[in-house]
């Protein structure tokens, strides 16, 4: 499986931006799709994923309320729709897939299979 993300880029503190991952391969036994980012000097955190499993969204706390996630099927690709955005929100967005997590059975961040390149969103003035 293979994970291309676009979309990131320089945005003013209250603007949007959305993030799309497109999934090739072998697709068929993703069951968890999201996002995770990690901010400079910081650790990989979740922020949203889609769970097969359960048929849900989960989101962090931080973006709940702000952050969208959605996905086309037909297009195998999974997308993140950010408003309000806050310095806070800047840092690398990695799209992941696969493997156990996003599921209150597995956990909801734990490691993915699969990961994308990382698309750059930085929020400032």
């Amino acid at each position: 499986v293979q994970l291309q993300a676009s979309g990131g880029g320089l945005v003013q503190p209250g603007g949007s931006l959305r993030l799309s991952c497109a999934a090739t391969g072998d697709t068929r036994k993703i069951y968890a799709i999201g996002w995770f980012r990690q901010a400079p000097d910081d650790g990989r955190e979740g922020v949203s994923c889609y769970s097969g499993w359960e048929r849900t969204t989960y989101s962090a706390d931080s973006v709940k309320g702000r952050f969208t996630i959605s996905r086309d099927d037909a297009k195998n690709t999974v997308y993140l729709q950010m408003s309000g955005l806050k310095p806070e929100d800047t840092g690398v967005y990695y799209c992941a897939a696969g493997g156990r997590w996003c599921s209150t059975y597995y956990g909801i961040w734990s490691t993915p299979n699969y990961w994308g390149q990382g698309t750059l969103v930085t929020v400032s003035s």
